[in-house]
């Protein structure tokens, strides 16, 4: 587990998340872990895979994201700590 990572991106609207996640889940070898509704129409989506195989598929969705709505933030964590991970599967 060396080669994980663990992307995420939040986006203002469920229409622009799903948008976001469809892109990401096409570009790349990635698993959705889940998405989270924090409120005032937030979403974060958050996926999982080899390290490279994130960052291109974080760059898809928040391209897409950008094209369709409103992204607020995207960010990549390359090889993140064990109990880190544990807290998403």
């Amino acid at each position: 587990m060396s080669n994980e990572a663990i992307g995420m991106i939040e986006t203002k609207g469920l229409l622009c998340a799903v948008q976001a996640s469809d892109a990401m889940l096409k570009s790349a070898n990635v698993t959705l872990v889940k998405q989270l509704n924090i409120g005032a129409a937030y979403v974060t989506t958050i996926i999982r895979g080899d390290v490279g195989s994130v960052r291109a598929a974080v760059d898809a969705g928040a391209a897409a994201a950008s094209a369709s709505g409103e992204l607020v933030c995207a960010h990549l964590i390359p090889r993140p700590e064990q109990s880190l991970l544990e807290q998403f599967i």
